[in-house]
């Protein structure tokens, strides 16, 4: 054996599903030489031997692991000790010895009673995958592949040995996790044991009822679904709930206690406790499954597995004609701030228009987690019953941010005014990104709260404290978010609370805590700087909210109808606050033809539709003033300044580096593969546009970096490309966007989405 992963002999002590499994993966990994196995009959020997799972079988486990050097358990955990106890004194010096036990404890106490000190080669394993088919012919070499095995190494593994060990199972196809064996077994013991001894004791207890004819007759599926591992080897499952039994223990009464108070609230007709119980359980049910996908995702980007890219056709020489009227989705900044004031307001707020984009999702989730109850959202309606300004509760755990910065930033301005501890988490992209920004106006106010390492990222820890003060806090940069955090603590604290900004920047949060009964102050302090003061309230008075088209998405279709050969695009109800309408203002100075039409208010938000035909445009120095005003929506302004004739020159826009990803550099390199000439900045860029030309870009492949406001701008410039443009990375459009390609090809694009 070497350490290029190559096991010379390996035998198998017990090869039923797993173990077989296991040993098919192996072989078709090519790590390994030689396999025995050894069997309970000597008909299971020939069927192995047939199915060519392994090259010799046997009954004797002593001759099975002479010269071995990888010996796996693969039999069930309460006969590790007795097979362990016939091994002693027949394992080859510098074995590797490891098992597939669903518990750990038992069987590390048996393993150190069969064999006194444990070797350094011994490292537990289990693999969380199988079915209801058992013995060697339901082998099935792909059976790891993607799911999960955790290692459970003690004191006495060796780190070679368990670096082998790990790789052996990536080998097979599996994300392999490090964990203490106690807390593998208590959440085993949850997540795994006790719902098998509930399925088990359900139909069981159906099963001796006197009509349980008819209870089986009319089983619906959700009865069979959750039963179906009934079905499974009781003798196995048995042994793991004895081998098992303090974790086991533990979760069956944690269960009792959960139940006894929904059956409490059943019995009380108490509407709120058991809507709140079945809607956080159904949205943590899907919020779970999204957090290990993105788990699974993070982990696997270095192998590029289950990514997304947009293939983007070219328009041709001529340009593209686009047309068409269409609504995109709802402000996602909106979203986020009905999300949180509906929860700290006192009464029930409703949601219409809001955005199901992952980003927003994850702050719904946040304060379900909290103990808010939520219903929806269901095709943009949300129902929102607040608990109040200090009703939140401690999470059971952290919370996790997905991909969204503006929920981790504004929900640290709350989280930092509570009586109890809270941990923000995010993916690994949000991770990277500054957060000490919003920390340092909070610690100015009394909060405790830290970042993560020298650049100050998260995971944020947020300590509670008694009681917040209220401050005033000049902002060095113009950001919203920043404000905004502030703003939030400042409902908590005592006393006024009031933030300074250098250049005006959207303004959502102030206009709706005036509409949820919160006095505001904004005051102009010269030309763009503006003070904003809050008053800490008695209570947030529950209100509807009609959250309108983000004009941010909106964006992308207006580049598009400018850029486009031919035609126009008309985008519905689009949200005209004037904080957000810089892109317009830009667009308008370029001689984009736009008009604006059915000007109204909804929800206390300026709403209007915007017209934009193909027009012939001039680039410009961009004014300061609007670069606050249109800081998200740069990455397709660019698009329209390669379009566009003359250099467009941009500063000012430092902000844009620390987004999803460095959006200044990112765009640069991305139009320079597409041929268009452009020059870096710290605070900006400068463009030579080519709208003297139809043909504006060529084509490639672009790196977006997981941005999804860079995917999307360079799918609009394909209206006037050559070639196709390919973008990688394209699966985080979803954050803010979900239905982009439906209707970028609906008015006239060609863009295909696939999985790489």
């Amino acid at each position: 054996m070497s350490d290029q992963l190559y096991f010379g002999k390996v035998a198998f002590i017990g090869f039923g599903l797993i173990g077989a499994s296991m040993a098919a993966a192996m072989k078709q990994a090519q790590i390994c030489g030689e396999i025995t196995a050894v069997l309970r009959t000597q008909k299971s020997c020939e069927t192995a031997l047939r199915l060519k799972l392994c090259d010799s079988a046997t009954l004797d486990p002593r001759a099975a692991v002479k010269g071995a050097d990888l010996v796996v358990l693969a039999l069930p955990v309460a006969s590790t000790e007795a097979v362990l106890t016939i091994l002693r004194g027949y394992l080859k010096t510098g074995v590797i010895l490891t098992d597939v036990g669903s518990t750990k404890v038992s069987v590390i106490e048996a393993a150190k009673a069969a064999l006194g000190d444990l070797p350094a080669g011994f490292v537990p394993g289990h693999p969380i995958a199988g079915s209801e088919q058992s013995g060697p012919s339901a082998a099935d070499k792909d059976l790891y592949r993607g799911k999960s095995v955790i290692l459970t190494p003690l004191e006495s593994t060796g780190a070679h040995e368990l670096d082998l060990v790990t790789r052996l199972w990536e080998a097979c196809g599996a994300i392999v996790t490090h964990m203490q064996p106690e807390r593998h077994d208590q959440v085993l013991a949850a997540t795994s044991h006790l719902p098998h001894l509930l399925a088990f004791n359900l139909v069981e207890q159906l099963a001796s009822s006197n009509d349980n004819l008819e209870h089986f007759r009319f089983a619906a599926g959700g009865f069979r679904d959750f039963t179906r591992i009934a079905a499974s080897d009781p003798v196995m499952w048995r042994d793991i709930f004895f081998s098992n039994k303090p974790a086991l223990l533990d979760a069956i009464s944690d269960f009792e206690h959960h139940l006894e108070r929904l059956k409490l609230a059943i019995v009380k007709s108490d509407s709120d406790s058991v809507l709140g119980v079945f809607t956080r359980a159904r949205a943590a049910r899907r919020h779970f499954d999204h957090m290990l996908k993105q788990n699974a995702y993070t982990q696997q980007l270095r192998d590029n597995p289950m990514s997304q890219e947009f293939v983007c056709a070219p328009a041709g020489s001529g340009g593209a004609q686009v047309s068409g009227s269409i609504k995109v989705p709802g402000d996602k900044s909106i979203s986020h701030r009905s999300i949180m004031f509906g929860s700290l307001a006192t009464g029930t707020t409703k949601v219409s228009g809001f955005l199901g984009g992952e980003d927003a999702l994850a702050t719904l989730q946040a304060f379900r987690d909290l103990g808010v109850t939520i219903e929806g959202p269901d095709q943009g309606e949300v129902v929102i019953h607040g608990v109040g300004l200090r009703g939140l509760k401690a999470p059971a755990g952290e919370l996790y941010m997905g991909n969204s910065g503006t929920s981790m930033r504004l929900l640290s301005g709350i989280m930092a005014a509570q009586t109890f501890d809270t941990v923000l988490t995010g993916d690994v992209s949000l991770s990277k990104r500054p957060m000490e920004r919003v920390a340092k106006p909070l610690r100015a106010m009394g909060a405790k709260l830290q970042t993560t390492g020298e650049r100050g990222t998260a995971p944020i820890s947020i300590t509670a404290v008694k009681n917040l003060t209220g401050a005033h806090y000049e902002m060095p940069v113009a950001s919203a978010q920043v404000k905004s955090c502030a703003l939030l603590a400042g409902l908590f604290a005592q006393g006024k609370t009031s933030v300074t900004e250098p250049e005006v920047t959207r303004d959502h949060t102030e206009r709706m805590l005036r509409g949820f009964g919160v006095e505001v102050i904004s005051e102009k302090l010269g030309e763009h700087a503006t003070k904003v003061t809050i008053t800490p309230p008695d209570k947030l008075i529950a209100c509807d909210i009609a959250v309108p088209s983000d004009i941010s998405s909106a964006t992308f279709f207006m580049v598009a109808a400018a850029i486009a050969g031919s035609g126009s695009i008309t985008l519905e109800a689009v949200g005209m606050n004037p904080t957000r309408t810089g892109v317009i203002d830009i667009l308008k100075l370029m001689g984009a033809k736009l008009e604006l039409s059915h000007e109204r208010e909804e929800g206390g938000e300026p709403v209007a539709d915007v017209t934009v035909h193909a027009s012939k445009l001039i680039n410009i120095d961009i004014p300061e003033h609007l670069v606050p005003l249109a800081i998200d929506e740069f990455p397709a302004i660019f698009i329209a300044a390669s379009c566009a004739e003359g250099t467009m020159r941009l500063t000012g826009a430092a902000e844009l580096r620390v987004k999803e990803s460095d959006r200044i550099q990112v765009m640069a390199d991305g139009l320079t593969t597409l041929g268009v000439e452009c020059t870096v900045h710290h605070d900006g860029l400068t463009i030579q546009g080519r709208g003297g030309e139809r043909a504006v870009f060529g084509g490639g492949r672009i790196e977006c970096h997981h941005d999804h406001r860079i995917a999307m701008s360079f799918a609009v410039a394909s209206l006037r490309s050559t070639e196709s443009i390919v973008i990688e990375g394209t699966e985080t459009v979803a954050t803010s966007f979900p239905n982009f390609v439906e209707l970028a090809n609906q008015v006239g694009l060609q863009i295909t989405a696939r999985e790489v």
